[in-house]
């Protein structure tokens, strides 16, 4: 699917973040999360999701590789934000993160730290009073961890 739909988010001027497909309560969901080019400090939208979901839907239709009925749920990465890619860690150098490898390293899967640098299909991370390296393709799930205090921040900024 990310082959698929990444052509068309990148078009519409956003970035992929992640694609899910799984079987919920109320059926097969395709769920995708999009989030504005780097650097832009805006947030995406309702109205940019419904645009990306009007889009998507219809070369998903043209396309017909998902066999079954399903639901098409297009939305922001949130505050928890999955990482995937190298340049998505690049991105948050400094800020929070919680990590969990497949196979591990020092017989260790779960890290939460702080980002300190991505490059060479590594992720640097500060945790637990030292640094590790891990590599990103043994990262089964990584996102970054909310940082409330500056979020409390931005909203009083904004509503005054």
């Amino acid at each position: 699917m990310w082959l698929l739909a990444e052509p068309h988010v990148r078009d519409l001027g956003f970035d992929l973040i992640e694609v899910q497909y799984g079987r919920e309560a109320t059926g097969m969901v395709l769920r995708l999360f999009i989030d504005r080019a780097e650097g832009t400090g805006e947030a995406v939208t309702h109205e940019d999701c419904e645009k990306v979901s009007r889009d998507l839907s219809a070369a998903l239709d043209v396309a017909d590789r998902i066999p079954n009925a399903y639901q098409l749920e297009v939305s922001s990465p949130g505050l928890d934000r999955p990482l995937r890619r190298e340049r998505d860690f690049a991105r948050f150098v400094g800020e929070s993160v919680r990590i969990r490898l497949v196979d591990g390293v020092e017989g260790r899967r779960n890290f939460s730290g702080t980002i300190q640098a991505a490059g060479d299909g590594r992720v640097e991370i500060a945790c637990d009073g030292r640094s590790y390296e891990l590599p990103i393709g043994d990262i089964a799930r990584a996102n970054l961890v909310p940082n409330w205090e500056r979020e409390f921040h931005r909203v009083d900024r904004s509503a005054s």
